[in-house]
């Protein structure tokens, strides 16, 4: 058994599509989740920079005394996840080889298509993965820089899903990735696009259970009759992300404490 709470970081709230499949798979454990508000979005930014975004936050929550980390940021996980898990002292679990594995398993017509941001796309992981998981696969992939803005701030997205959903379309992927941790939230708008044909594959449930597994292998799971925890920290505004963290979350929030960008760069010092 071990009490210390798992760390869940994002850009911004699109982690707690992650963070609830946590909750509900593990609810005996506390968790703490951070949202680079800040700094949001990361798509348009360049690798490099992300990369040190990610190592800033990994090495803050580990201060924190986690146990380990979930990076449920498609952007910074593939950027980061491997100089992570080298670095840091706790596990480090990613978004992004449950959901290719899981694409692979899917497709019907060896076609799989990607909705992510521009660097999740420039990173090229998903192609990697996928291609070494069948090297078949006819893979498409498409950035959408307008999509995380536009659903942070609740607007209307079909416009933005129809420009990006055209490519995926022509090339006949009927199985098709999304790539980010804030697009299960247009999931609606996302399938009517798409059409009933077309699977949609997001792994928040298998990236949970690979954090249940790493918990059990370890022997560090909290006691089956407890009840967890959880807490929220933000580099922005705390009420701004309450608003919008709890219609991800679907559940309350509660307090919302404020963490300075400084403070994440001291500890990555």
């Amino acid at each position: 058994m071990d009490a210390r709470p798992i760390g869940v970081f994002d850009s911004g709230v699109g982690g707690l599509t992650v963070l609830h499949e946590c909750l509900v798979t593990m609810p005996n454990e506390d968790f703490v989740y951070l949202g680079d508000h800040a700094r949001l979005p990361y798509g348009p930014r360049p690798v490099a920079e992300i990369r040190r975004f990610a190592h800033e936050i990994g090495g803050y929550l580990e201060t924190c005394g986690v146990k380990l980390i979930v990076v449920a940021c498609n952007s910074a996980t593939s950027a980061a996840l491997p100089g992570l898990q080298e670095v840091l002292q706790v596990p480090v679990v990613g978004v992004i080889t449950p959901e290719a594995a899981a694409a692979v398993r899917t497709t019907r017509n060896r076609r799989i298509g990607l909705l992510a941001t521009e660097a999740t796309v420039a990173a090229g992981r998903y192609a990697q993965l996928v291609r070494t998981l069948d090297a078949s696969v006819r893979f498409t992939a498409v950035a959408c820089p307008r999509l995380v803005p536009l659903i942070e701030a609740g607007e209307q997205t079909v416009d933005a899903v129809v420009e990006y959903a055209e490519p995926l379309k022509q090339a006949g992927c009927d199985t098709v990735i999304l790539g980010c941790t804030h697009y299960p939230l247009i999931r609606p708008v996302l399938q009517r696009v798409f059409g009933r044909d077309v699977t949609l594959v997001f792994s928040a449930e298998e990236t949970a259970r690979e954090v249940a597994d790493t918990l059990a292998r370890k022997g560090w799971e909290n006691e089956r009759t407890r009840i967890g925890e959880y807490r929220f920290l933000t580099t922005g505004d705390p009420e701004t992300f309450r608003s919008r963290g709890e219609r991800f979350l679907q559940l309350p929030l509660g307090e919302v404490r404020r963490v300075a960008v400084g403070d994440l760069e001291r500890a990555a010092a």
